[in-house]
């Protein structure tokens, strides 16, 4: 008998059995995902820092740590798609193994000058196309009904930007520059081989076949692609670039110092990471436009809010936390979006495209808010920009994504009918 699936309008799904393997498969896939963001995100907390000893404008010191961000995520569309066709047990040991080679030279010798800061940065990129292999990985050891919150617990690694906010400053006075990277270097080495030895691909995986390039190109024709990106670039989009620029922002607007900063923007990024496996959960009770639709809500009120530049205690911080848990949650639910509308075989290369987006949306953003501050003296612009985008995104929602999905779901139940149908006319007519 065919089970029923979920409803964008809700319901009662049956819960199909997760294996215990699933849930450690999910387990390392998270710890993976958070060493190697962890990784990412070492150059945003010493921007400040690089801006008095280099002698940085706003746009130079915007520029080095948005360039990580711009690679990690133009990189995620053929990591993506190599995990489709490789797996997770490959992919993953290879990109944490290949991001220790840009960490030790950001510690050893890559910090003297903005040039081989860029150098540096431009590699360690590649930590950032982790998310890429993580997502497929783990939605195929999940069945449809819990992929939400099983992708929204891996994407909760995306707390590493936390460890690094929280970490990297205090190793750096409290030892030398080097001691952070070359810490996260042996934590991404311990990874990698441990993944090599543990990490196991979902039994049953659907691999693909078709050349690299049939695939990206049948990823492109597909319309949850481009949805989900659009509402990622605004989601996680919105998430990166505060998490990369607000230690900045905080110094320069507020005059707070940059410890202070740091551990304000460390606030910010777990809360996010909190509200993002929510995100999913709610998402396979209520449905992902729901969720969404609330979260962008929620994402115009706060930067409206904040471009009024008001006092950090109380309203400055509630607005920023509630943005926080916004952008969170609808991370959260975009992938659970694209769990519910993509192919099994695709997931990966949608993945890798909606990713891309994610960051890409991270990157603009602390380039337009350097500039607008380097011209006008106040980041009000930039908030007010942010308000606009979200409420484009809410309206998108509840237009062509919500339209989309409903058209999704009539067509199972249609199928089960000409199923029924065509089996009345036979004589031994089955049902699945």
């Amino acid at each position: 008998m065919v089970q029923p699936r979920e409803s964008e309008s809700g319901g009662s799904p049956s819960r199909a059995p997760v294996p215990r393997q699933a849930w450690l498969m999910l387990a390392l896939a998270t710890v993976g995902f958070a060493v190697n963001f962890w990784a990412w995100a070492l150059l945003s907390p010493l921007g400040p820092r690089f801006k008095d000893s280099l002698d940085l404008s706003s746009f130079q010191q915007s520029l080095l740590v948005a360039v990580p961000v711009v690679v990690g995520s133009l990189g995620r569309v053929p990591v993506g798609a190599l995990t489709d066709r490789l797996g997770g047990r490959v992919m993953f040991p290879i990109v944490s193994a290949v991001t220790v080679v840009p960490v030790l030279y950001l510690g050893l010798a890559g910090h003297t000058s903005l040039t081989a800061l860029l150098v540096g940065g431009f590699f360690l990129g590649i930590a950032g196309t982790a998310f890429a292999v993580g997502v497929p990985f783990v939605n195929a050891w999940f069945p449809p009904e819990r992929r939400g919150l099983a992708i929204g617990v891996f994407g909760a690694g995306m707390g590493g930007t936390a460890i690094s906010a929280l970490t990297t400053v205090k190793l750096v006075d409290a030892n030398s520059m080097s001691t952070p990277f070359l810490i996260t270097a042996a934590v991404l080495a311990v990874y990698a081989l441990a993944a090599v030895l543990l990490l196991r691909d979902a039994p049953g995986r659907i691999v693909p076949t078709e050349p690299l390039a049939r695939r990206l190109d049948a990823t492109a024709r597909l319309g949850i692609t481009w949805q989900a990106a659009a509402l990622y670039a605004v989601a996680f989009g919105g998430y990166v670039a505060f998490s990369v620029y607000l230690p900045t922002y905080l110094k320069t607007g507020y005059g707070l110092t940059q410890t202070d900063a740091a551990n304000r923007m460390a606030g910010f990024v777990l809360l996010a990471v909190a509200m993002r496996p929510i995100g999913g959960w709610l998402s396979d009770r209520l449905g992902p436009v729901r969720v969404l639709a609330g979260a962008l809500a929620v994402v115009v009120a706060g930067a409206v809010t904040q471009s009024f530049t008001p006092a950090l205690a109380p309203m400055g911080t509630i607005a920023f936390l509630a943005m926080a848990a916004a952008l969170g949650a609808a991370s959260g639910a975009t992938f659970a979006l694209v769990a519910l509308m993509t192919p099994a075989g695709q997931v990966g290369s949608v993945t890798g495209v909606v990713g891309a987006a994610g960051g890409l949306g991270g990157f603009l953003p602390p380039l337009v808010m350097g500039s607008l501050y380097g011209a006008y003296g106040t980041y009000a612009a930039g908030l007010a920009l942010l308000a606009v985008v979200a409420a484009a995104a809410l309206v998108f929602t509840l237009t062509r994504v919500r339209t989309a999905v409903e058209s999704r779901e009539r067509e199972p139940r249609t199928g089960r009918r000409r199923g029924r149908q065509r089996g009345r006319h036979t004589t031994a007519g089955t049902t699945a």
